[in-house]
């Protein structure tokens, strides 16, 4: 198939802000009986009954949270919304609708914006949202993209950081380290691709770490499972700074300690292989990388037969009394502090 090496651009200027909206929302369909009106008012009303409202936001940056010579704009525009959907679903609760905002400079074409919204599109229908809202603004510092999630849950079903006690144990979904072991793939080929800009690399070998950064996903699922099994968190965080800092988020809040064991740490085969190619520490990574949209829990002890052996979920510590702090205890059973060093951005230099 011959590639046109001239693709139709349309300059936004020719659309203005609210045909570009038109243009980009158009095909959004309302699947949702608690969407009473979407777009194309001052704003969303949602009726959610007697059910609990529940709503995050998160803003994406271009060369702070992302960049676009590694990150395709669909895949952009699909990660915007899974960051926002996660932290729903750490409430235990679902996700039913986002608004989506973005601010963009004049170096983006309308084609560009398109993927983007694609992107935005393929995650709306996976997670069964309605997209009802948001707001478009020019930028002189590229790309930013806003999503705001709004949820429902049952009336004391939600789960908050808050309610863990000594003796709860700690559990994790899925694994951990595999988006932060991708970013350095991909930032070690875009130092590569700098030197020899026709070398193609081969990333076959890195799929899955590669996937878990650009494409992650959020675990709706959990949610639904926890409510087959018949758990309930006492407390629960998603994994977006990495577990150190959100196992002292649940500490704090709950005014526990905790001990977390670090043969527990799930790691994806990928991870520990990538690990030792960038000759770096595999623990170190799993607590501090951030960005796997994991959810990590704290069930009680009586609940563990319900969750034992199931591939979701893995006991990786327990909570303790206040004052015996926070410690991970290592392989050689020797108890260190837990630290924070997972993402933070407002310490990132440009």
């Amino acid at each position: 198939m011959i590639e046109d090496k001239n693709p139709q651009r349309t300059p936004l200027s020719e659309l203005g802000e609210f045909k570009l909206i038109e243009h980009l929302t158009d095909h959004f369909k309302i699947t949702q009986k608690s969407t009473i009106k979407g777009i194309g008012d001052d704003a969303a009303v949602l009726n959610f009954g007697k059910k609990q409202v529940v709503v995050s936001t998160d803003l994406l940056i271009e060369g702070v949270h992302f960049d676009l010579s590694y990150a395709p704009l669909k895949h952009l525009g699909y990660k915007a919304m899974v960051v926002n959907l996660s932290d729903i679903y750490a409430m235990n609760a679902m996700a039913t609708q986002v608004t989506v905002s973005i601010a963009v400079s004049n170096r983006f074409p309308l084609e560009a914006l398109e993927e983007l919204y694609a992107g935005i599109t393929t995650a709306a229908k996976i997670y069964n949202v309605d997209v009802v809202g948001g707001d478009t603004t020019s930028s002189t510092s590229g790309l930013i993209i806003s999503v705001t999630a709004i949820g429902e849950v049952e009336k004391g079903n939600e789960v908050l950081r808050s309610g863990a006690k000594p003796n709860d144990l700690l559990v994790v979904t899925g694994d951990v380290g595999g988006a932060y072991m991708g970013l350095q793939v991909l930032e070690r080929e875009k130092e590569v691709f700098k030197v020899n800009p026709h070398n193609q690399p081969d990333l076959s070998m890195y799929t899955y770490i590669i996937e878990r950064q650009l494409k992650p996903e959020a675990r709706k699922d959990i949610v639904a499972l926890l409510k087959e099994l018949d758990v309930k968190p006492t407390s629960m965080i998603d994994v977006s700074d990495g577990i150190s800092s959100e196992v002292i988020h649940l500490c704090k809040h709950s005014k526990v300690g905790v001990d977390l064991y670090e043969n527990k740490l799930p790691l994806d085969p990928q991870v520990i292989t990538t690990c030792e190619e960038f000759n770096l520490d595999s623990t170190t990574i799993a607590l501090n990388g951030g960005e796997d949209y994991e959810l990590l829990m704290t069930i009680s002890q009586e609940d563990f037969p319900k969750i034992k052996g199931n591939p979701n979920l893995t006991v990786i510590g327990y909570m303790t009394e206040e004052d015996r702090g926070m410690h991970l205890v290592t392989r050689a059973d020797q108890k260190i502090p837990i630290i924070a060093k997972g993402w933070n951005a407002l310490n990132q230099q440009e």
